[in-house]
């Protein structure tokens, strides 16, 4: 079978990497292999995310650019997957119609069969049917995701939350869980391949197997962690209403679960709470963070943000800084509102000002990075256990002017990223290689990495 090449660009979430992955293994049996650039590329897909206004413009920036394309090379095929491909359709074909084919979240294992009635038919294909099942992925391939040390695993898709400003629901469908035999058999395959750590997805891994009588998560994570040769296992996301005794536990119980856990807050007013539909309150969210760390005292809390929801006084914008200086959060993802196609929010009043908006979120993301570097300096002189990933794609300070340096990265159990330069090639560093352990003491705290060198693990001389 003649090669193809593809290009798939992914835009947002941890989900839609994972997806991407799939589509590529998918293709694969129609002899697609992977392209540099969209201009070397037969096919290009566009993987959407539509959570915010942003992304759902850069997006058709994207589309806007593949039209060029598309014109000096009319054999050349051009998809659109993902949320905004199922919040859109057919108007994609409307405002972009050199697209081809438009599949929603849930047709990611229909593709093939799309690509090839456009290849021998030249016609349009949408497909946006919302399964009920979780279909289960195709075996996977170790070179599916480049670097195969740390993947992603989804284990779950949907909310059942609809929370006032997300159109997840919408576009991802009803919560459905994949089962726990098919999770379990995936990571094996993975790590067979090389894998070393799995991050197991889900909207709300919290509720796992919840509607399907399936085992809880707690029970998931025990038995994912029983895979041999797996290293790490990490999770995301975690609504704070549905935390449970019994997972925080799992971070003391379970030795290769890493001390992280993301769990989005969204705002630190609780009347802004409740016009999210978030169903907790800010003191609940606090006595959850109390309770984990008291469980495990090493464990790392990131979290999410949103600026400028409707009705949002410089009162509620307090209340949101009070809380982050409380928590002192590892990191924090944080963003702007906008209101989103199907999303209650969306018809509120009292919408805050794009500028004001902007002003919220700087002193947001300023008093955050002092709280992060704050904790990265106080790691410095300690060793810490990094799952080598690679070599960094910054070649940058410390040893690198040795031309026998090379600069690797990886991250410690609490997610910080970690650089840190050895000497040997680009595959291997003294006797170790990607996808083992490393003990590395931390030299150098950056504001949002750590630098350091291997213990003993030979270093390149100096001067």
């Amino acid at each position: 079978m003649p090669s193809k090449r593809l290009y798939i660009h992914t835009i947002g979430c941890q989900m839609n990497v994972y997806d991407s992955e799939h589509m590529a293994m998918n293709l694969a049996s129609l002899g697609y292999t992977p392209a540099l650039s969209p201009e070397d590329a037969d096919l290009v897909i566009v993987n959407t995310c539509s959570v915010r206004d942003k992304a759902e413009q850069k997006a058709f920036s994207i589309l806007g650019r593949l039209e060029g394309l598309k014109r000096r090379r009319p054999g050349l095929i051009v998809g659109v997957a993902g949320c905004v491909a199922q919040q859109e359709g057919e108007r994609i074909l409307t405002r972009a119609p050199h697209v081809d084919i438009v599949i929603g979240t849930q047709a990611v294992q229909r593709l093939p069969a799309h690509v090839l009635k456009v290849e021998a038919e030249r016609c349009r294909v949408v497909d946006l049917e919302l399964t009920p099942g979780l279909e289960s992925p195709h075996e996977p391939s170790p070179a599916a995701g480049g670097r195969g040390v740390s993947r992603f695993v989804t284990i779950m898709r949907g909310c059942d939350n609809f929370c006032s400003y997300c159109v997840v629901p919408h576009v991802r469908g009803r919560e459905v869980s994949r089962p726990p035999e098919s999770i379990v058999q995936e990571i094996t395959a993975l790590v067979a391949a090389g894998t070393r750590e799995v991050t197991l997805l889900g909207q709300n891994v919290n509720s796992y197997g919840t509607k399907e009588g399936l085992c809880s998560f707690p029970e998931l994570l025990a038995r994912v962690s029983a895979v041999d040769g797996l290293l790490r296992i990490r999770f995301t996301t975690s609504h704070p209403k549905d935390l449970t005794r019994d997972l925080m536990e799992s971070f003391a119980r379970i030795q290769k679960l890493c001390p992280h856990i993301h769990l989005p807050v969204q705002s630190g007013s609780n009347r802004l709470l409740e016009r999210m539909n978030r169903r907790y309150t800010r003191e609940h969210y606090l006595d959850n963070v109390f309770k984990l760390r008291d469980t495990c005292p090493e464990i790392a809390i990131t979290s999410d943000m949103i600026v400028g929801f409707p009705g949002e006084t410089d009162a509620d914008f307090v209340d949101t800084l009070d809380l982050v200086r409380n928590v002192e959060f590892d990191g924090l993802f944080a963003f702007m509102y906008s209101d989103r196609p199907h999303a209650p929010a969306a018809r509120l009043s009292e919408k805050v000002p794009v500028h004001l908006k902007r002003e919220r979120l700087h002193a947001l993301l300023q008093l955050q990075e002092s709280v992060t570097y704050k904790k990265n300096v106080a790691l410095v002189g300690s060793v810490q256990e990094i799952l080598a990933e690679g070599v960094s794609k910054k070649q940058t300070g410390g040893f690198a002017a040795e031309r026998s340096a090379v600069q690797w990265t990886g991250r410690t159990p609490g997610n910080k990223i970690v650089n840190f330069h050895v000497g040997g090639g680009p595959d291997t560093f003294g006797t170790a290689s990607a996808g083992t352990l490393v003990q590395v003491r931390i030299e150098k705290a950056l504001a949002h990495s750590l630098w350091g060198a291997p213990e003993n693990v030979d270093r390149p001389p100096e001067g």
